[in-house]
């Protein structure tokens, strides 16, 4: 990763609706959750919601499909694992001592 991919990324996340959003889909992995449930577990208007999302999407930390007439989003695994990979990679001066993270993912190549 990128420093500005990192910083895109970090930066979407510094946001309450939005992190709480994450972290929420990062919870229903691998299944991800449509668009009007995330809004009405969230308490946060569909417009709204749709919005935080966007931003989240564009910083490649979700990612949308459509089922039928639903739009169901999914946490990016992977993003997320770059994104922890990137902040502790000069952990210890480089040495490589920080263990992978989220290895015992099993959504952690999507």
């Amino acid at each position: 990763m990128e420093t500005e991919e990192a910083i895109a990324a970090l930066a979407s996340l510094a946001q309450p609706t939005r992190l709480e959003a994450f972290r929420l889909l990062v919870r229903h992995e691998p299944d991800g959750l449509p668009a009007g449930e995330l809004a009405r577990r969230l308490a946060v208007p569909p417009n709204t919601l749709s919005a935080h999302l966007n931003v989240l999407t564009h910083a490649g930390l979700t990612r949308a499909a459509r089922k039928g007439r639903s739009v169901v989003y999914r946490a990016s695994i992977a993003r997320l694992t770059a994104l922890t990979a990137f902040l502790g990679e000069d952990c210890c001066g480089g040495a490589g001592c920080a263990s992978p993270v989220m290895t015992n993912c099993a959504a952690s190549t999507t």
